[in-house]
């Protein structure tokens, strides 16, 4: 067994050499978490109890076979001793077991942050995104650094729609909290768009949310980029579904006019003192946006897209709200001459953008998220130590009350 002194060891060992030893022209093209970020051992070098999954397996059914509650430390302990991608298979059927069983509120951080690493370390990614866009049902919840670890190894595979599909569990979750995380999304989200994917009303909806609700978290190009695109497809949304669909089931603001909103963003970057701009690839985006909802309202109100659903149905207000977009491209056009004549529109896209910032900051952010990491894990050793310490005890007292009712039933049966 490894103690958990030597984690600190290894987390602080990874922190000192900090790319010392790399160029600096191989500095910038880190993709994208480093080796240090990345690397499982700290996770690895935790105290574990080895044990044989088949009998964890045969306790945990009838345990349940009996109605009665499976622990969180017997789900920690299947997830810890995965070994094979076999058993990846076999530990999500006990997640969902334990999710939907009386215990289900007791799932430990540990075995979520386990379960994704077991997940990335036996090739199986697409089955940590499944249980995580149906965390209801599995109740996996992951914290920021588990979100970054499994986003980075779709990003390092190429596979910008995953990577985008992990971003949006995070705005679900409201979980932008830490810089890398911001970096990691925008890097994701502009990848993503870059390749002019196809996007349904819903998709549109979910990348708009993950622009928007990311980019309000810097003051920058990049961030106010993201928020000009994000409320751009919120609006579209609005716009043609009313703003029911844009809020429902998303941490967003209630009131209506996302694209007047994606205005606001233009008239702040204009009026802005310092270097912010906004991309032209964004303004160009906006504005090929507002000629299609104005292609659509002049087609006396034809689906812009081809769809056997029906339109949903919009109120009032919904009605006065596209009313209004004659004044927004009207207020486009103004806005687009302001940030011209003041040099506030930035040639470069909105990937080269998030890229340049990957490339300038990912660095600084890691150092903060790694110190966090090994108190967090040290935390949670500390905790699961309390529980088998508790265990033991419940343990070692039912087996005295049994031997108490052994012990009276012989006496009862002697007299």
């Amino acid at each position: 067994m490894v103690s958990s002194k030597m984690a600190a060891s290894l987390i602080k060992r990874c922190l000192s050499l900090k790319y010392k030893s790399l160029p600096p022209f191989l500095l910038g093209r880190r993709w994208l978490l480093s080796a240090a970020y990345t690397d499982p051992k700290v996770w690895e070098a935790r105290e574990t109890e080895p044990q044989n999954l088949a009998v964890l397996a045969n306790v945990m059914d009838r345990t349940y076979d009996k109605n009665l509650p499976v622990s969180s430390l017997t789900i920690s302990r299947f997830v810890d001793n995965i070994s094979s991608r076999e058993e990846v298979d076999q530990a999500e059927y006990y997640l969902y077991k334990f999710r939907h069983s009386p215990n289900c509120w007791y799932l430990r951080d540990w075995t979520i942050h386990g379960w994704i690493q077991q997940c990335l370390k036996y090739g199986a990614k697409d089955k940590a995104l499944h249980t995580l866009q149906n965390k209801v049902q599995y109740g996996i919840f992951p914290n920021d650094f588990t979100f970054n670890l499994l986003l980075d190894s779709f990003i390092k595979d190429k596979d910008f729609k995953s990577a985008c599909s992990v971003v949006e569990e995070v705005m679900l979750q409201e979980a932008f909290d830490l810089r890398s995380t911001q970096i990691l999304s925008l890097y994701a989200l502009s990848n993503y768009l870059s390749t002019k994917p196809q996007l349904t009303i819903s998709e549109e909806r979910s990348l708009g949310a993950s622009l928007l609700l990311c980019g309000l978290k810097q003051h920058s190009t990049v961030g106010l980029s993201a928020q000009l695109l994000g409320n751009a497809l919120l609006g579209k949304v609005e716009f043609l579904k009313g703003i029911h669909a844009v809020f429902k089931g998303m941490p967003l603001f209630w009131a209506r006019g996302y694209l007047g909103r994606a205005l606001d963003v233009m008239e702040t970057a204009a009026a802005d003192a310092g270097g912010v701009k906004l991309s032209k690839e964004a303004l160009d985006f906006v504005k090929a946006l507002l000629q299609e909802l104005s292609s659509h309202t002049a087609s006396s109100g034809e689906q812009l897209e081809s769809t056997d659903k029906k339109e949903e149905e919009v109120d009032e207000d919904d009605q006065a709200e596209r009313a209004k977009l004659p004044n927004y491209v009207s207020r486009f056009e103004e806005l687009m001459s302001q940030l011209e004549s003041r040099g506030k529109i930035e040639p470069s896209s909105f990937k080269a953008l998030a890229t340049t910032v990957s490339e300038q900051q990912l660095a600084d952010a890691e150092k903060p998220d790694l110190e966090e990491y090994l108190s967090q894990v040290q935390s949670w050793e500390a905790e699961r130590r309390q529980l088998i310490q508790r265990e033991k005890e419940m343990r070692l007292k039912a087996e005295q009350e049994k031997q108490e009712r052994l012990a009276a039933r012989a006496a009862a049966q002697q007299a």
